[in-house]
């Protein structure tokens, strides 16, 4: 059986949360076409016994790159998500502490500029600094070439835009978020205006290269939350896309569903990963591109 949806809930999705199979939630919205049966399944985390719970893996690489990649009198991108939100704990606790000094930071997205204005981080935006020295943020899935899928929490549009500015990004997430090929474990959120969502929904089904539909979900948790559209900090749609079988080349994936009139981004990452730092049972280790 085949089956396509929409995304549907209130912003603000959480990283790692269970991910049902395709078909189980209400409010679908058909793409018009019969597509191969994607299902959802749920990335596999592989259990990290009683060493370190997976907020402690996060808060470890989170902690690290701001220690390793941030310095006084730099430009930061801040990401967006649970892993994302302890490197800017991070970055508030050193310039409250006085070991980083004239920092300027770019949130990307609303949480995360609350959560760092909380902390007294000065911020700005790409209108007055679209250089960057270095972003760092969590992803969903990354694959041996350090391509990613992000955008779970819904900000995949300005994660893009400010991430591509830096001169280096930094990927930090847990073991479980590493994979042989992106697609089967996670969805690819792709952000969609409003206007005619239901045929641009149509226009990415058709697409010669996918097999895969978009599923019903909270853009904060991934559960289904009323009847409603997800929509984005910038006021747009999302929606996810399902694989059984990891994507064959992400980049002239990302290209097709970019050229997609209607699509304002997607979540496919490719070739912009300087390093990625990784949390698992056993430790920390670093791999770069």
């Amino acid at each position: 059986a085949c089956a396509a949806l929409g995304r549907f809930g209130t912003p603000g999705r959480r990283d790692g949360q269970a991910i049902g199979t395709l078909g189980a939630r209400s409010g679908r919205l058909p793409l018009g076409s019969c597509l191969l049966g994607a299902s959802l399944v749920a990335t596999a985390r592989r259990g990290v016994g009683r060493k370190a719970s997976q907020d402690e893996l996060k808060k470890l690489v989170g902690y690290k790159a701001v220690d390793d990649y941030v310095q006084s009198g730099t430009v930061i991108g801040l990401g967006t998500g649970s892993t994302a939100a302890f490197a800017v704990e991070r970055v508030g606790e050193k310039l409250k502490s006085g070991e980083l000094k004239d920092i300027i930071a770019i949130p990307t997205s609303i949480r995360t500029q609350e959560q760092a204005e909380s902390l007294g981080i000065p911020l700005a935006t790409l209108d007055t600094h679209s250089d960057l020295d270095v972003a760092i943020d969590g992803a969903d899935e990354v694959d041996p070439g350090l391509n990613l899928v992000k955008g779970g929490g819904g900000a995949l549009f300005r994660e893009k835009i400010v991430e591509m500015c830096a001169k280096k990004f930094i990927v930090i997430v847990d073991e479980s978020k590493m994979c042989d090929g992106l697609g089967p474990g996670f969805p690819v959120p792709v952000e969609i205006v409003p206007f005619c969502h239901e045929h641009t929904m149509r226009q990415i089904a058709a697409l010669p290269w996918l097999r895969a539909g978009a599923e019903a979900g909270d853009v904060a948790n991934n559960q289904p939350d009323g009847d409603e559209p997800a929509v984005t900090d910038n006021g747009n749609y999302i929606v996810d896309l399902k694989f059984k079988s990891p994507i064959k080349d992400p980049k002239a994936a990302g290209e097709q569903l970019k050229a997609t009139v209607g699509v304002v981004d997607h979540g496919l990452f490719t070739g912009i990963t300087t390093a990625c730092i990784i949390a698992g049972s056993d430790g920390i280790s670093v791999k770069e591109a």
